[in-house]
C-alpha cells in the first residue's frame, strides 16, 4: 500500500494542470513542467485537488512515484527549488560568467561548467560560514525542475570531491562532513 500515492495534492491558485495521455502538464507563475504518468496510474482533478489512483496493487510503487513527481512539479512552478554548495579550499574560487560557472579548483586549468536552461546560479561569500576552515564561496543553484537541479548539483560536486582531511572541494551546504584526524593528532 502506497501511503505517498494516496495523499491528495492541493493545487494553489494560479496553477493549471492538464492531464494528458502519459503525462501531466503543470503551468504556474514560474513556468511550465511536464511530469510523466507511468502505466497503471491515473490522475483525477476536482475542486483544487489532484489525486493519483492505481489500477491494481502491482502498481503501488509507481503510484507513489507518480504522485511525488506531480507534487514536485506543482511545488516547482509555484515556489521553485534551490540548493546551496560551498567551495572550500585555499585558492579555490567560483565565478559566474554569463550562463556558465568558472571554477579554479587546484587543477592546472580553469573548469567551465555551462548551466542548462532553467537553472540559475549565484555565487557569494556568506559571513555565517566562518566556522568552515578555508571557506571561499557559496554557490546557490535555483530552478523549477527538481530533478535537473539535483543533477546539476551532483555534477558540480563531482568536479572536486571534498578530501577526507581538510574537506577541500565542492560540497553541499546542508550536509555534515566528518573529517579525519591527521598524523599529528595520534
Amino acid at each position: 500500500m502506497s501511503r505517498v500515492g494516496n495523499k491528495p495534492i492541493s493545487i494553489p491558485s494560479g496553477v493549471t494542470i492538464t492531464v494528458k495521455e502519459g503525462e501531466i502538464e503543470v503551468k504556474g507563475p514560474k513556468g511550465t513542467l511536464n511530469s510523466p504518468i507511468p502505466e497503471g496510474v491515473k490522475f483525477t482533478q476536482d475542486e483544487g485537488v489532484l489525486t493519483a489512483e492505481r489500477e491494481d496493487e502491482k502498481y503501488s510503487a509507481l503510484h507513489g512515484l507518480a504522485r511525488a513527481l506531480a507534487n514536485n512539479a506543482v511545488q516547482g512552478v509555484t515556489e521553485g527549488f534551490s540548493i546551496q554548495m560551498d567551495v572550500v579550499g585555499v585558492g579555490y574560487k567560483a565565478d559566474i560568467q554569463g550562463k556558465k560557472l568558472v571554477f579554479a579548483l587546484g587543477y592546472s586549468h580553469p573548469i567551465e561548467y555551462p548551466l542548462p536552461d532553467g537553472i540559475d546560479a549565484s555565487a557569494e561569500r556568506l559571513p555565517t560560514k566562518s566556522h568552515i576552515q578555508q571557506y571561499q564561496t557559496t554557490i546557490t543553484l535555483q530552478g523549477i525542475d527538481k530533478q535537473l537541479l539535483g543533477q546539476v548539483a551532483a555534477e558540480l560536486a563531482r568536479l572536486r570531491k571534498p578530501d577526507a582531511y581538510k574537506g577541500k572541494g565542492i560540497r553541499y551546504s546542508d550536509r555534515y562532513y566528518r573529517l579525519k584526524q591527521g598524523k599529528t593528532a595520534a
